[in-house]
């Protein structure tokens, strides 16, 4: 796609989710595409950039299905209320039409593929990990080759097609999106290690306990210690990408020790901190 405009905006800040940004971000502009609006010559265009500013993508979407990873580092998506962290490991795939927003940091490698939805129907009907293994980043990498000829082509695509599957268990979360909670949302984003409990936002807050909890699980599908804990990870990613150390990284985002931390990382992602930093 045609990137209609590239500004520096730090006021775009506030309307990207994730982790917290400082200083001059650039602010890049797409159109809002229907699924199918613009026919394309293609099955599968795939495409590579190393980011070099701090960057946010307005909200968009794609007249083709979009399938997001990067080679390093971290980026994230936004989809309505629900954020997805995309990493070398796991990858995005956002159905055509489907609008979204993005921010990816400085020196990360950005990958995506475009699937016309002519040759592809849409692996799902929502946003949806795909687990972004060896074989579909070198099926990938080989559709960039521009020597390719055309049978090689379909070949390589009809495997690609065969490899893309969801998985149960992406790295996102959804932000509740009721004024009640958009205090409790705003501090945990700003400081993932704050230990506000329930009750205190609920004196706060001026309601009960009860009323809080219902309303989190209403608002986010999950429970209120389960948002917390997926949002902590969400934070610690970004610095384990930055190859901070394990036992710093707990304790900037509310763990006392490595190995309490370790084991909520675990829960949220099915593989400890160290292994993450290591693939």
């Amino acid at each position: 796609m045609v990137i209609r405009d590239i500004r520096s905006n730090p006021a775009t800040r506030a309307r990207a989710a994730g982790p917290a940004r400082r200083g001059t971000v650039d602010s890049r502009r797409f159109p809002l595409y229907a699924a199918g609006e613009i026919d394309v010559p293609f099955a599968i265009a795939t495409h590579a950039e190393v980011i070099p500013h701090d960057t946010f993508w307005e909200e968009h979407s794609h007249p083709t299905h979009e399938l997001i990873w990067t080679e390093r580092g971290v980026s994230w998506a936004t989809v309505g209320r629900r954020v997805w962290a995309i990493t070398p490991m796991a990858a995005l795939w956002i159905p055509a039409g489907v609008p979204h927003s993005g921010w990816a940091p400085a020196g990360m490698l950005h990958r995506a593929a475009q699937f016309g939805i002519h040759a592809v129907p849409s692996i799902s009907e929502e946003p949806v990990a795909v687990e972004a293994t060896p074989l579909l980043r070198l099926l990938l990498d080989r559709l960039g080759t521009e020597d390719l000829d055309p049978d090689a082509r379909s070949r390589t695509e009809a495997i690609v097609f065969d490899v893309l599957t969801p998985v149960r268990h992406g790295l996102s979360f959804q932000n509740p999106g009721s004024p009640l909670l958009a205090p409790i949302v705003a501090a945990v984003h700003e400081d993932p290690a704050d230990t506000t409990t329930l009750a205190a936002w609920a004196v706060r807050l001026g309601v009960s306990t009860r009323t809080i909890a219902r309303a989190f699980r209403a608002e986010t599908g999950t429970g209120f210690s389960r948002w917390l804990a997926t949002v902590r990870v969400q934070h610690a990613i970004t610095m384990l990408a930055r190859g901070e150390e394990i036992d710093e990284v707990a304790i900037r985002v509310g763990y006392h020790s490595a190995s309490a931390f370790g084991a909520a990382f675990r829960r949220i992602t099915g593989m400890s901190p160290g292994m993450f930093r290591a693939r």
